[in-house]
């Protein structure tokens, strides 16, 4: 089953895990001092919330796939499309060890294909290798 991924960026640890526990009626499945998650089935989704980025806001979305031959099908799907890919092989990130590939829609934001295979005990981090996948130009509505 593919999942959405979700990573929120936030300041207020505790205040935001009551928060998102009492919208998802639902305990974190993992609570570290810096991060929560929460693995849902209604909605299919892996929410995540940490305080490493230091600010508040979408962190990055992503897709969590059950195996390595999904990561590199999407991997191959986007490069067949000319899009910028970033692979990473036996990643250690958000307490979790896995293979996953990182891109950049095209408004900017990041976007995280993963297969974690072992949760893990610190947080690691290989965390967005983005520096080869642009980002859009600036411009608009918004700040970057």
């Amino acid at each position: 089953m593919k999942r959405l991924h979700v990573h929120v960026a936030v300041t207020d640890l505790d205040r935001s895990t009551a928060f998102y526990s009492t919208l998802f009626d639902v305990e974190p499945t993992v609570v570290k001092d810096d991060y929560a998650k929460w693995l849902l089935d209604d909605p299919a989704v892996n929410f995540a919330i940490s305080t490493r980025a230091g600010r508040d806001g979408l962190d990055h979305l992503g897709l969590q796939v059950d195996t390595d031959a999904e990561v590199e099908a999407i991997e191959a799907r986007l490069a067949a499309a000319e899009e910028k890919v970033a692979p990473q092989r036996d990643a250690a990130c958000c307490y979790a060890q896995g293979n996953k590939s990182w891109s950049r829609d095209p408004a900017g934001v990041p976007w995280e294909t993963f297969h974690t295979m072992a949760d893990i005990q610190y947080f690691g981090s290989d965390h967005q290798p983005l520096d080869d996948v642009e980002k859009p130009a600036a411009g608009g509505a918004c700040c970057g």
